[in-house]
């Protein structure tokens, strides 16, 4: 494996690593599950830092020209204070507000560090400490024992993106379906093996001509459960349904819950939005930006199967942007719409006003 791929799973067990830029060594941990401050500081032999994104730190009240923010700790700071600066929404008159002293711009490694937790599917929030030189020559003798794992930044910086152009074509199977007696299943895999796609290819396939085509992330909540808080689960029958009667097309069906924030994060959003927030500011509470999905996926999804022109179904301009920018053509563009209700009302109408989405047609009608 990949020592970022490594990296990333040691991550998830809560487990340190070494994260290298130049000569500058930088210990990350996750914040998600651990609060060892103090530990993190005596194998750095330096004080630690919370780095938190841009996103965050404006939920926070604070404005900063950098991606991320760098806040020193002491080694003493609580379970609840460490909660309240990094993922606890605050009340608008909050009489305690965190202590924020100190704060900078965040250096390359350690925003760098956060794309890692993204990566990881974790809250993008990381302790941070940049190893002392004396300490160096002790860190670099746990490396070489296998007790610490080092990453290099561009390893680091690169790995949202996952390895365009080396995805894995794994399995496929024919899979009829109540809304496509004629549907075929192709599984495919990213590189580290923490993701698996699936494209729906619906009735025969024709890339002669422009293939209908929908981006569909996944939504546990919705699509398996029917969720009343999205019309997710309904637009995935639509689709399917839609695709069948245009004579044939795919689905992706993409591993990318919560629009890339990950279903531990998506329910932790759902909670912020039970107190009143709607779906993009709950997502900035936890540190995420309106939009953190990937279609590069969907374009190396699209060239294996020798697709190179759709008619994509979708509300939303960005998927038109992101195919157009990875070299598929887009024809047209269908609407598709599920059932506006008093449950998902909220949730729809932030999509259309803050995040672009095309729902006018739907938004005018009472909801159910």
């Amino acid at each position: 494996m990949h020592q970022v791929e490594r990296a990333i799973f040691d991550i998830r067990r809560g487990l340190p690593v070494v994260l290298q830029s130049g000569d500058e060594l930088l210990l990350v941990q996750a914040l998600e599950g651990n609060h060892s401050v103090r530990t993190l500081s005596a194998l750095a032999k330096a004080s630690p830092a919370l780095v938190m994104t841009r996103h965050r730190l404006a939920a926070l009240g604070v404005t900063l020209d950098a991606e991320a923010g760098r806040l020193p700790l002491h080694d003493e700071l609580s379970e609840a204070e460490l909660s309240m600066l990094s993922v606890a929404p605050l009340a608008e008159h909050s009489p305690a507000k965190p202590c924020l002293n100190g704060l900078e711009a965040a250096n390359a490694a350690e925003q760098a560090a956060l794309t890692l937790m993204r990566r990881a599917l974790l809250v993008p929030a990381a302790l941070c400490a940049r190893i002392d030189r004396q300490q160096h020559d002790a860190i670099v003798e746990q490396i070489h024992q296998g007790s610490l794992l080092r990453v290099s930044l561009e390893a680091a910086q690169a790995c949202l993106h996952g390895a365009p152009g080396m995805l894995k074509r794994v399995s496929e199977a024919r899979i009829p379906l109540a809304e496509a007696a004629e549907a075929r299943f192709v599984l495919f895999r990213e590189p580290d093996g923490m993701r698996e796609h699936v494209a729906v290819i619906i009735g025969e396939l024709d890339i002669e001509r422009a293939v209908p085509l929908r981006l569909h992330s996944a939504c546990l909540t919705g699509d398996l459960f029917g969720s009343l808080r999205c019309d997710c689960g309904e637009q995935l029958r639509k689709a399917v349904a839609d695709i069948d009667a245009m004579g044939g097309g795919v689905l992706l069906y993409l591993a990318q819950e919560g629009r890339g924030i990950g279903l531990a994060n998506k329910l932790r959003a759902y909670t912020l939005q039970d107190s009143g927030l709607d779906t993009l500011d709950a997502d900035q509470v936890l540190g995420f930006g309106e939009d953190e999905r990937q279609y590069s996926v969907a374009v190396d999804m699209l060239n294996a199967l020798d697709i190179s022109r759709v008619q994509l179904l979708t509300n939303n301009p960005t998927k038109i942007s992101a195919l157009t920018q990875g070299g598929i053509e887009v024809v047209s563009r269908q609407a598709l719409y599920g059932s506006l209700t008093d449950h998902n009302h909220r949730y729809l109408s932030a999509k259309a006003e803050r995040a672009g989405h095309l729902l006018d047609a739907i938004l005018g009608e009472s909801p159910r």
